[in-house]
């Protein structure tokens, strides 16, 4: 029975991993390749971001490869760190004024995002992470 619930929440984790990686992934994407970095970070300075363009840069790479980076379960702990940082940094200086809820541009969705880093971050990262199979080599490695 402590197996099946095991599996049924490193599956649970897994899914929630790959979704907020997408998530994220598809938000670097649109930084990076859709508006172009140098746009970003010219909005950013019109909201009074500091430093928009260093600013610009981590939330596009926090949100690509931390993207990616949970899509595959590599770093995990680490992105949700990051990730969390990046998420803070658009409710205080993009969302915050706007209210609650996401349809007015509100923090509803970085507040979210929040969530589901925390969930993953502090969770067991699944069967099919990167980690999972890194932390089972080291310990094969450190008990032969």
């Amino acid at each position: 029975m402590a197996a099946q619930f095991e599996r049924g929440q490193g599956l649970a984790s897994t899914i929630a991993r790959v979704i907020l990686g997408v998530i994220f992934f598809a938000h670097g994407w649109q930084k990076f390749v859709t508006n172009g970095i140098d746009n970003v970070a010219a909005g950013f300075e019109k909201m009074d971001v500091p430093f928009p363009t260093l600013s610009a840069w981590f939330a596009g790479l926090v949100e690509l490869v931390g993207g990616a980076a949970l899509v595959i379960g590599l770093a995990v702990p680490l992105v949700a760190v990051l990730g969390i940082i990046d998420m803070l940094g658009a409710i205080i200086f993009v969302h915050w004024d706007n209210g609650f809820f996401a349809t007015g541009g509100g923090y509803e969705l970085p507040l979210a995002l929040i969530a589901g880093l925390i969930a993953v971050g502090i969770a067991s990262h699944g069967p099919l992470a990167a980690d999972t199979h890194l932390l089972r080599r080291r310990s094969k490695g450190v008990s032969q």
